[in-house]
């Protein structure tokens, strides 16, 4: 696998999936920037991924990990910025029609929904997977 720049973060429900995402990519020989949260204490998961949507739009080489409860209010909030694509990801195979047909540049994932083995799976998934280009470059456009 390709070494990536990779920025991450979550809320408080999604703080040890965090975590174990971040040993694994680090262990991958992946740059991994850590936005917080730095543990279970109650925060609001939009104030992440705010946080995490500006630092992708600065570098478009980067990929965003988000994970909260469900991976969607994560999701809702990215998406809000212009140039991201966040994709709610759930298994192996919306991870990967994200990144070919969407150009995702966010991933999001749903601690409470998600168990670990399949959450690392995904998030290989994401990482590896180009885009596709064609004619989804002219529908990606469309967004």
């Amino acid at each position: 696998m390709k070494v990536k720049n990779i920025v991450i973060a979550s809320d408080h429900a999604g703080f040890y999936l965090k975590e174990t995402v971040k040993k694994y990519l680090i262990k991958k020989k992946n740059v991994v920037l850590d936005l917080g949260t730095t543990d279970t204490t109650s925060v609001d998961y939009p104030y992440y991924a705010h946080l995490l949507s500006k630092k992708i739009k600065k570098n478009k080489n980067n990929f965003g990990i988000l994970i909260c409860g469900s991976g969607a209010g994560m999701y809702m909030a990215a998406n809000k910025h212009k140039n991201i694509r966040a994709a709610l990801c759930y298994n192996i195979k919306s991870t990967k029609l994200s990144r070919l047909h969407n150009n995702a540049n966010v991933m999001t994932l749903g601690a409470r929904l998600t168990n670990k083995n399949v959450a690392l799976k995904c998030v290989n998934m994401f990482i590896k997977t180009n885009f596709q280009g064609g004619r989804h470059l002219r529908r990606v456009k469309k967004i």
